[in-house]
């Protein structure tokens, strides 16, 4: 025992410290290189797919429209010639066929004779005459405005974007109508799609606008300036074929969707259109339920809210 703790234990302590020794050295001049990879990617990027599926669509076009009087409807003279008696004055309340005016020409026939022809030039409408300036002497042509009868009429009226017209191909006649702080919800008939070309400005470019137009009931109250809301029905579609409208390049009639391939490639499928509603629209032909095709066109403008996701190695998505 003398020996040991006197020889062996002391350079067993000697080694054990060596050792340490070697292994700081090492450590601090000579230790193997830490590579960095947190910044390698992990993710894939993937396009959005979404499977063509059975729905329906229910094609309103809803329009922000106000109510104004119908126009003023202009009263034609009938025949060329002198007025010889007035029977109503400016501001008078008239009804249809009310008589305005007596006309009197003198009519000379083929041989050289003469004779007087009158005629009497009745209201078109009934209404308020609005514009009468015409006086006993005064002449007149066929066809030359005597004055305008504004009737006691309203319609509602609105603009729509031109591409919107799409959703109206098939001409409705009416629409649902709500006067805001008015009556309760009512039919409004007579509609009517028009448009108009204006100027633009600055660079002289012209404008289009679409309006929208129908006549409110007489039996319903209400006042030129009231903000209303009109309900288009542009048709409805049960039990269709749908896609959502980022899907698919067009959007009326014939449009072109990317049909995703079991290799995960695409390739441009064209389908027939039919209703849509703003946000899916019907698939009449080029595909069929449970096809899988990319949720937006490649290279359109993103939505915002929406985009690529992408796929990290947990199996979890985040998208932008």
């Amino acid at each position: 025992m003398s020996i040991a703790r006197k020889w062996v234990f002391p350079i067993l302590r000697i080694l054990v410290f060596a050792a340490i020794a070697a292994a700081l050295v090492k450590i601090a001049f000579f230790a193997d290189p830490v590579i960095d990879d947190s910044a390698k990617p992990t993710g894939e990027i993937v396009e959005p797919q979404v499977a063509v599926a059975i729905g329906t669509i229910q094609n309103d076009v809803t329009v922000t429209g106000t109510v104004t009087n119908d126009s003023p409807v202009s009263i034609k003279a009938t025949l060329s010639g002198v007025v010889r008696d007035v029977y109503v004055s400016a501001g008078q309340q008239v009804a249809a066929g009310t008589e305005i005016l007596r006309l009197r020409a003198e009519i000379t026939n083929p041989d050289g004779t003469q004779y007087v022809d009158y005629e009497t030039v009745v209201a078109p409408i009934a209404g308020t005459l609005s514009t009468f300036t015409a006086l006993e002497g005064q002449s007149f042509s066929v066809g030359d405005d005597v004055g305008k009868v504004s009737p006691a009429t309203f319609n509602v009226s609105g603009t729509i974007a031109p591409e919107q017209q799409y959703r109206l191909l098939n001409q409705p006649t009416e629409a649902q109508v709500t006067i805001t702080g008015g009556p309760a919800p009512f039919t409004c008939t007579g509609l009517a799609i028009s448009a108009s070309t204006g100027s633009g400005t600055g660079d002289g470019a012209s404008t289009s606008t679409t309006t929208v137009r129908c006549a409110v009931p007489t039996d319903v109250t209400v006042f030129p300036g009231l903000s209303a809301t009109m309900v288009i029905a542009g048709g409805v579609a049960e039990n269709v074929l749908v896609v959502p409208i980022t899907a698919v390049e067009g959007s009326a009639q014939t449009g072109n969707v990317y049909f995703v391939l079991p290799d995960g490639t695409t390739e441009v499928r064209p389908v027939t259109l039919g209703l849509n509603d703003g946000v899916n629209v019907e698939i009449k032909d080029g595909v069929k339920e449970g096809d899988m095709i990319l949720q937006f066109v490649p290279g359109a403008v993103a939505v915002p809210g929406t985009g690529e996701c992408i796929v990290n190695p947990d199996g979890s998505s985040v998208c932008k």
